[in-house]
């Protein structure tokens, strides 16, 4: 009984420190319930990438970085410890990139595994605890737009001194010069079509005006002329001498007319063209032969 007080101080101190480790760690990120695999890489730079920086596998969280150790007498000067879940089994061609970690410039460390793990053997092993995995660094959104922004910078740069010296050029010689004294032509010009247009408006649009409304005057006249004339006699008499055409025209095609006969009866036209015929015969043998039909006598006498 003399020790039980000291005893319990003892394992009370023992809990306390053993709170005190586990809280650290966790706050860290570090479970020290869940055993892990370690497996190592070098950088050239490292962007700020920080100890407890997280490790992704494809966007999720499977561990973090647990050391970085630097030799400035190496190129890759910088060497850092992963630890990732023991259950994760990394297959052959793994690489590790440094990758931005969110828009305030923290980075972390991307396990980028290959593109074709089906056709990766099942008999092939994973990447052994311990060992180094290649590493490649990846721009962050910020890296990328600030290179950009520097490029298109650069051009508008170059562009605006390409416009000054082009300015610089216009002013020092005669272009600018010749500008102005165009433009005070141009000015000049307007100023007499100005003028013109003033005159045309104030004397020879009033009198378009007054001719227009003439002519519509007139014209109005006109319409109501048309509307008092009595157009209904004379529809009547157009379409009267039209029926009579056509009655006309009618009588030409019945057969039982004169004009008729002589358009539609063809022996009445062979006895015209035979009668024709035997006159012109006979008008021929009388100019020939007049002596034939009439001989008229010394006393007077007609005889055949």
């Amino acid at each position: 009984m003399k020790y039980a007080r000291e005893i319990k101080v003892g394992v009370l101190a023992a809990i306390c420190l053993f709170l005190l480790f586990f809280g650290l760690n966790f706050l860290k990120g570090v479970n020290i319930f869940s055993p892990t695999n370690s497996y190592h890489g070098t950088f050239f730079n490292l962007h700020n990438l920080e100890e407890q920086a997280a490790v992704y596998i494809r966007g999720h969280k499977v561990g973090q970085v647990d050391k970085i150790h630097y030799d400035y007498t190496r190129d890759s000067a910088f060497t850092i410890d992963i630890s990732i879940n023991k259950d994760i089994a990394l297959p052959q061609g793994t690489s590790m990139a440094l990758v931005s970690d969110g828009l305030l410039g923290g980075m972390a460390i991307e396990l980028q595994l290959p593109e074709n793990l089906s056709q990766i053997a099942e008999d092939q092993s994973p990447i052994a605890h311990g060992s180094f995995i290649p590493t490649s660094y990846v721009p962050g959104l910020m890296e990328s737009l600030q290179g950009e922004l520097l490029a298109h910078i650069d051009q508008a740069v170059t562009d605006v001194d390409s416009l000054i010296a082009e300015l610089q050029g216009q002013v020092e010689g005669d272009h600018l010069k010749t500008a102005l004294k165009n433009v005070d032509r141009v000015s000049g010009d307007l100023s007499v079509v100005s003028s013109d247009l003033k005159h045309l408006m104030n004397n020879q649009v009033p009198r378009i005006v007054d001719n227009a409304d003439e002519a519509v005057a007139n014209l109005n006249t006109v319409v109501s002329d048309i509307k008092d004339a009595d157009l209904k006699s004379t529809v009547a008499r157009v379409d009267k001498a039209v029926d009579n055409v056509n009655g006309l025209v009618s009588d030409v095609r019945s057969q039982d007319g004169t004009l008729g006969q002589l358009i539609y009866n063809k022996s009445l036209y062979n006895h015209i063209d035979a009668t024709v015929v035997s006159a012109d015969s006979l008008l021929v043998d009388l100019k020939a032969h007049p002596g034939r039909y009439v001989h008229i006598s010394v006393f007077g006498k007609k005889e055949k």
